[in-house]
């Protein structure tokens, strides 16, 4: 089994950090964002390799040169990304997952050390073409009050909220049929996963949901976003093991 980490946004909301550096190499205690996820993936036996798909020929030629030098861990491939939409770069890597049935996909700005042997196994057991990680509750980074009648009874700094709705993270298991679909689109100029192939699957019931309970989860948009939340990035980064 393969995995793959996009890496080829353009990073706008990290702007201004984003025009120096890509999103994916955001320094974290010295060492970049992508390094931990890469770091992560190489826990797990059943991932073989590690596919990074990035624009190489702007500021995407860091991640590549970072990885320049031999390391320890699973085999690193670079595609090229086309900026042909979060679908239509997994095109290029169809060749590469041959053998394969499935393969793990993980959006770079994703920090979160999420069970991958639980989600495979969810995956595999609801027979899903397509498999999210999802969470149903999440620590607000703002301050909540208890109004009664226009009055405020009591202060809630920072809660833990139950979400209404499942929220969708970017770490997913997709199967080859996923490949498929974005090749029936190609006719389109950009692929959007979401919506151009994961929507129509979840009408016929083939995406399941793996939720994360009580893992941390952040969006590592931007060096700031890092920064404000350091306390969460520390306990996810001790949660991988590092």
């Amino acid at each position: 089994m393969k995995a793959i980490i996009l890496a080829g946004g353009k990073g706008t909301r990290g702007k201004p950090y984003t025009e120096y550096f890509p999103k994916a190499m955001t320094p974290i205690n010295d060492k970049p964002l992508i390094d931990y996820i890469v770091r992560y993936l190489n826990s797990f036996d059943f991932i073989k390799e590690i596919i990074i798909i990035s624009d190489y020929t702007g500021l995407g030629g860091q991640i590549k040169n970072y990885y320049s030098n031999p390391k320890n861990g699973k085999k690193i491939t670079f595609v090229q990304d086309t900026q042909s939409g979060t679908g239509g770069d997994l095109l290029h890597i169809e060749d590469k997952l041959k053998g394969d049935s499935e393969f793990v996909l993980w959006f770079v700005d994703n920090l979160c050390a999420i069970d991958l042997v639980k989600m495979r196994k969810v995956f595999k057991e609801k027979n899903s073409t397509a498999c999210i990680a999802t969470r149903t509750k999440r620590k607000e980074e703002t301050g909540f009050a208890v109004v009664e009648n226009g009055i405020i009874k009591e202060f809630k700094e920072k809660p833990t909220m139950k979400l209404q709705l499942s929220e969708c993270l970017g770490i997913y298991i997709l199967g080859k049929e996923v490949i498929k679909r974005i090749k029936a689109k190609t006719k389109q100029k950009e692929i959007n996963l979401s919506f151009d192939i994961l929507q129509q699957l979840s009408k016929e019931g083939k995406i399941s949901a793996y939720d994360i309970g009580d893992k941390e989860w952040i969006d590592a948009e931007s060096p700031m976003v890092l920064e404000r939340n350091e306390i969460t990035v520390k306990k996810i980064i001790k949660q991988m093991g590092f």
